[in-house]
């Protein structure tokens, strides 16, 4: 992992990406693994959709890229409203953050957003 986080060319971006693998392994309990695209990811889950296309991702995790730190989560963030609303500066798509600056959240509410997609998340 070390040597994925020296590929990292921001150093406040890198700082960033050391805090959250921190905090996503204290609240997972699992070691980071490092997924296509760049995704530090905690954990994996299978999914299968009514389509019957199915196969394994992170269930929780995040990427650091050049704009913004974007934090995957299991689900979709309509199951995250109550959590959404006490975060801080953010955007989002279907399922996933997009933190400009991890800095300026609260990383408490953030450790409850990572628990509740760890815990949603089916074993693989």
């Amino acid at each position: 992992m070390d040597a994925f986080l020296e590929t990292i060319p921001d150093e406040r971006r890198r700082a960033e990406a050391r805090l959250l693998i921190d905090l996503m392994t204290e609240v997972t309990g699992q070691a980071p693994e490092l997924w296509p695209a760049n995704i530090v990811g905690f954990g994996k889950y299978h999914y299968k959709y009514d389509s019957g296309r199915e196969g394994d991702t992170i269930a929780v995790g995040f990427a650091p890229r050049k704009a913004q730190t974007v934090v995957y989560v299991t689900g979709y963030l309509d199951n995250y409203a109550d959590l959404l609303e006490r975060l801080g500066p953010h955007t989002h798509g279907k399922g996933c953050l997009y933190l400009k600056r991890v800095a300026d959240i609260d990383t408490g509410v953030l450790r409850e957003i990572v628990a509740r997609s760890y815990r949603n998340a089916a074993p693989a």
